[in-house]
């Protein structure tokens, strides 16, 4: 992997963000295993969807997202659309064990 300022060229930053998207994705896919794993513990509908646990949680995204020097209402945006999907393939997970 090549630092920024190592890149020689437009392809260079785009073969470098293609990896470091890669990486992104697939640590979303071991997220949504956990997601998933998590249905298992949950005693009902509310429990899933968690809200107080969902408000804490993009509060810490954005105090992270800060830390990082990145846009915290950005980070905040992704991460609800995000987990609001991931809530929703929860429910399903744990409607059917029901």
């Amino acid at each position: 992997m090549k630092l920024p300022e190592a890149c020689e060229h437009m392809q260079d930053i785009r073969t470098e963000i293609d990896a470091i998207d890669h990486e992104v994705v697939q640590l979303l896919g071991k997220r949504f295993a956990y997601v998933k794993a998590a249905a298992a513990f949950k005693t009902s509908a509310t429990a899933v969807q968690a809200p107080e646990r969902f408000k804490a949680m993009l509060q810490q995204r954005r105090e992270w997202a800060t830390a990082a020097g990145l846009n915290a209402d950005a980070i905040e945006k992704m991460y609800s659309d995000l987990v609001k999907h991931f809530i929703e393939e929860e429910m399903q997970h744990w409607r059917a064990k029901q």
